[in-house]
């Protein structure tokens, strides 16, 4: 390198550090500003690894999305942290603002925020308070850390424009999120209490790009409410609620519950007992908050390992069935003794997703004199794109309409006339009336009453499970995820496939490819590519949404003519999705 080369590079550096210490110098928190003095000295002193961590801080600013913000905690424009997150709040509040002044002028907008018991949640949720009360919002604050499903609720029980929930839900111990909802007079009808879609994002992303210094957002010192606990007793009423013990009585079931170190336990405990399943046992080591996550590597029920503690001791205590939420309570896993095997063995949310679709059909049965849900045939049943094709086919054989959106609870939730959704990451919406987004404590209750069901007919949720596979044939599905570094990669695997489609996927050929980034009459556009074999079976592969990570769904279909051939299917759709997993894998240049 020459000294004119070496030049230029060490000017970039020294602006980093100047902007490093601006940073430090505005930062109200002083702990992440002390950190950040300390990053700069040691990276002054040519520490590799505080230089490059720098740079990750500094390179570039969290983007806004639909998801809203996500990431490591920690000082810099690319991370979550009060300077992050102040900005964020005021450019949502003047969002709130224009969009209720001009829906309904002279009128108050009113917002609703909610956090979890993740590092620095409750300070960022009381700061967004404080901006959106000096904005002029009638403001509402969570009483204590709760579920995100509990704030969802409280965007529509309260009329809300507007609603913020402080979570990193099952993301790793050192990040935290800013979710946002639309509700009121500042979105349509079908996305009140919803998460924002596009052009929301775009919008209120503009308004936090205009916000000027730091030093010009405004904080009121009160004149917020902090909601009553009554807020907490009406969701879980309204959840307890949804059970309809006339149609399906049964209430002995012997339940091991983890809230995975989050902030569900006592809401969905109390829910089931309230319920009338009383035998309810809270994994001990993970039943109170704990944002360090001690006890796993990912807080993420999908994660190998997770529900370790959870089967242990579902196992010491002969318990019928293992229910587990994230940490912020918005999914639900589910576990039960696999009578083939004996061994306990987690659900896929494929198999959740059609076990809990033909409960709310079963629900829906006959002159519909308990009032839960619509006639099948006045419903709609939705799921992601990437789920399984086995509840349309549920749905179908009810006379119920059927759709697929995009991922995301976002679309889901908009689907008109929508009575039940899902997505194959454990996310089931189950009352719409109730929370527009993925709920995993009433899915938790309605999960505890079909396997109820099950028991009392002597049955397991297996063999629920085979009967609807009798019906439309035995759906299998299996997952591909590849974490990635470098966002970069990403981008090259998708072009990859593009630039050199595949042919054929476990020795059956491709008979329609579509690239979904092009859209569609029924979807919009979004990064994916979806094959379609001559047997059926199906890939999709896309990016992920909320992590660096390329996603990869297959799906087989085997038909079954009766119980007796359930096992060699099982055999030929396991081995199907082997060959197809090989192939995808080559595909990627894996």
């Amino acid at each position: 390198m020459t000294s004119s080369d070496a030049a230029p590079e060490q000017s970039v550096f020294d602006q980093l550090i100047s902007a490093a210490r601006v940073w430090a110098r505005q930062d109200p928190d002083p702990v992440t500003a002390a950190a950040l003095d300390e990053l700069a000295d040691r990276a002054a002193e040519g520490i590799p690894a505080a230089r490059q961590q720098l740079e990750d801080s500094f390179n570039g600013t969290l983007q806004f999305g639909t998801a809203g913000l996500r990431a490591a905690l920690g000082p810099g424009p690319n991370r979550m942290n009060r300077v992050v997150v102040r900005r964020a709040a005021a450019g949502l509040a003047a969002f709130v603002n224009d969009a209720v002044a001009a829906a309904a002028p002279g009128t108050r907008p009113r917002a609703v925020v909610g956090y979890d018991a993740r590092h620095n949640s409750d300070v960022f949720a009381a700061e967004t308070a404080a901006i959106f009360t000096a904005a002029g919002i009638e403001t509402f604050l969570m009483p204590s850390a709760l579920p995100t499903p509990l704030l969802a609720y409280a965007v529509r029980a309260l009329d809300c424009d507007g609603g913020v929930m402080v979570t990193a839900s099952h993301n790793p111990p050192q990040d935290n999120g800013y979710k946002v909802y639309l509700g009121g007079r500042a979105v349509e009808e079908s996305g009140r209490g919803a998460q924002i879609v596009a052009p929301y994002d775009a919008r209120i992303a503009a308004f936090i790009e205009a916000v000027g210094g730091l030093e010009t957002i405004a904080l009121a010192e009160d004149g917020w409410t902090v909601l009553p606990e009554s807020i907490s007793e009406d969701y879980r009423a309204a959840v307890v609620a949804l059970a309809d013990p006339a149609r399906f009585p049964a209430r002995e079931l012997k339940i091991v519950l983890t809230p995975m170190h989050g902030v569900g336990g006592e809401t969905a405990v109390s829910v089931l007992k309230d319920a009338g399943f009383h035998d309810v046992s809270l994994v001990e080591e993970q039943a109170l908050p704990d944002p360090d996550f001690p006890t796993v590597s990912f807080p993420n029920p999908e994660e190998p390992g997770a529900l370790d503690l959870a089967l242990a001791a579902a196992d010491r205590l002969d318990a019928d069935i293992v229910l587990a939420n994230d940490p912020d309570a918005d999914r639900a896993a589910v576990a039960a003794r696999d009578p083939e095997s004996g061994a306990w063995r987690m659900l896929r949310g494929d198999e959740v997703g059609a076990l809990l679709g033909a409960h709310v059909v079963a629900r829906s049965a006959g002159n519909n004199d308990a009032g839960h849900e619509p006639a099948a045939s006045q419903a709609v049943f939705a799921n992601s794109i990437v789920s399984s094709r086995l509840l349309s086919r549920i749905a179908a054989a009810a006379g119920a309409a059927h759709e697929e959106t995009l991922t995301g609870f976002k679309w889901i939730s908009r689907v008109p006339g929508l009575v039940y959704g899902y997505e194959e990451a454990l996310g089931y919406c189950v009352a719409p009336e109730l929370v527009r987004d993925k709920d995993g404590i009433s899915a938790s209750l309605l999960i505890a009453e079909l396997a109820a069901a099950a028991k009392a007919a002597g049955q397991t949720v297996f063999d629920t499970l085979d009967e609807l596979y009798l019906m439309h044939g035995l759906h299998a599905s299996d997952q591909l995820s590849i974490r990635v570094a470098d966002l970069g990669l990403l981008d090259a695997m998708m072009n990859r496939l593009r630039s050199d489609p595949p042919e054929a996927f476990g020795g059956s050929a491709v008979e329609q490819f579509t690239d979904l980034s092009e859209g569609s009459e029924q979807l919009p556009p979004t990064d994916g590519l979806l094959y379609l074999t001559r047997d059926q079976s199906r890939v999709i592969i896309r990016p992920s949404g909320t992590e660096p990570k390329l996603k990869c769904y297959l799906e087989v279909i085997v038909p079954v003519e009766s119980a007796a051939e359930l096992p060699e299917a099982r055999a030929a759709a396991r081995t199907a999705l082997d060959r197809i997993l090989a192939d995808v894998r080559e595909a990627l240049g894996l």
